[in-house]
């Protein structure tokens, strides 16, 4: 197997495995993990996990794929700009059922949070593809990223390892879409950036725009050496 040959697989491999559908089910698995939510009884765990599982994955894949041979297109041909709009709208309609069982069922705040930062985010993404196609794969591991930064804001803990982790896999997943000639840099660099923003927002909400201001300081000081604080106290 040639060099090229080599790339262009792995490039494929990472695509597949990091395919938005698994944003959802990721975040809340980090949640019961990593939060004070991980005490939580198992049982209720593997049942709000098999939710999410069937209304972000299972359904919509399946739609999907129905609606793909209904309509006799290849996964390339699906994947023109205007034939994406109709998956994008049943993958939709899945998550909402998803928010809407989990409501009805009253599971946890901060996990609907999570789903409904998802759906924000396909929303937005089905939106930009009207006039402009974007990396839904970047959107999905920029919603990653900023769930990270919500979830640090609302449980105080340190996050720069897991960051580290999301910034690293972010590099090789729009790496291999880029590879795979399915985006360009500025539409892999849009797709993180929706998803970060859409994610925090949908976990924040009401504290959303007190984060922004908070790490536009810190880029500031940062990059810039500008301490916005310092400066309109002197």
């Amino acid at each position: 197997m040639t060099t090229q040959k080599s790339i262009i697989l792995s490039a494929r491999v990472i695509s597949l495995l990091f395919t938005p559908f698994y944003l959802p089910i990721l975040g809340v698995g980090a949640l019961f993990t990593f939060s004070y939510m991980n005490a939580l009884p198992e049982w209720y765990k593997w049942k709000v996990l098999l939710i999410v599982y069937l209304f972000t994955i299972l359904l919509p894949t399946f739609m999907i794929y129905g609606y793909r041979k209904v309509m006799g297109w290849t996964r390339i041909e699906m994947g023109q700009k205007r034939r994406r709009i109709v998956p994008y709208c049943l993958s939709m309609l899945s998550y909402l059922a998803c928010i809407e069982v989990l409501q009805t069922e009253n599971i946890y705040f901060f996990i609907c949070s999570i789903i409904f930062s998802a759906l924000l985010v396909q929303i937005t993404c089905a939106a930009i593809n009207m006039v402009w196609k974007i990396s839904t794969h970047m959107a999905a591991v920029g919603g990653v990223a900023g769930g990270i930064i919500a979830f640090t804001h609302l449980f105080l803990y340190n996050p720069i390892w897991w960051l580290c982790l999301v910034i690293f896999l972010s590099g090789l997943l729009g790496s291999a879409r880029m590879i795979l000639r399915q985006h360009t840099l500025a539409q892999v660099t849009a797709g993180f950036g929706v998803g970060f923003i859409c994610a925090c927002y949908g976990i924040l909400r009401n504290e959303f725009f007190v984060v922004v201001w908070t790490i536009t300081k810190i880029l500031l000081k940062v990059f810039l050496n500008i301490d916005i604080e310092d400066e309109a106290n002197s």
